[in-house]
């Protein structure tokens, strides 16, 4: 997605050789018209997947989550990272490590919001060592549903994750896919 890439080229910033910030656009201010373009990416490549629901984990994802339900007229679900006294009782956790923080959370899904009839589609916002994807797919496949397929924003190639998702039979669909990271220095996919 050629949008996409070119704001990551201009307003983000490669911070080490595995750390990019794009928090002008996806991260804490949300630029509305590239997540709407991100959600008609999305629609067009999985349309034909047989979707029911669109899933997403708090918080970065939910923006380009939201865009793609509006777009395919589906229900969007939020996984959450944090525990809630209000959600309680019929849920289902999985741990998850979290390469950005360093630490581990229970990802949580309240049985209320899925079915075995479910087809889901997981729309994230960055892929490097697929925890996080991972974490949503037990969640799913724990309730009896199927994975349909995972939507990522920015996908860091030069790390496990596609290769760990790709071995385990998921379609991933990346709208930027990025080679290597370096202190200034951002380079994509050819």
């Amino acid at each position: 997605m050629e949008k996409l890439k070119k704001c990551i080229l201009e307003e983000g910033r490669a911070l080490s050789e595995t750390v990019l910030k794009v928090d002008s656009f996806l991260n804490h201010q949300v630029d509305p018209d590239l997540m709407y373009e991100m959600g008609t990416y999305f629609k067009k490549y999985f349309e034909k997947h047989g979707i029911t629901k669109i899933f997403t984990i708090e918080s970065s994802g939910i923006a380009p989550a939201v865009m793609t339900a509006m777009q395919m007229n589906l229900p969007m679900v939020t996984l959450k990272k944090q525990t809630s006294k209000i959600l309680t009782g019929d849920v289902y956790q999985t741990t998850v490590h979290s390469f950005t923080k360093g630490s581990d959370y229970e990802l949580t899904l309240s049985k209320k919001y899925i079915t075995e009839e479910d087809n889901i589609l997981v729309i994230d916002d960055f892929l490097a060592n697929g925890e996080a994807a991972l974490g949503a797919v037990r969640l799913v496949e724990g309730a009896g549903a199927k994975v349909a397929g995972i939507g990522i924003i920015i996908e860091k190639s030069f790390q496990p994750g596609r290769k760990m998702l790709d071995e385990k039979g998921y379609d991933v669909y990346s709208l930027a896919r990025i080679n290597k990271l370096g202190k200034d220095l951002i380079e994509f996919v050819k």
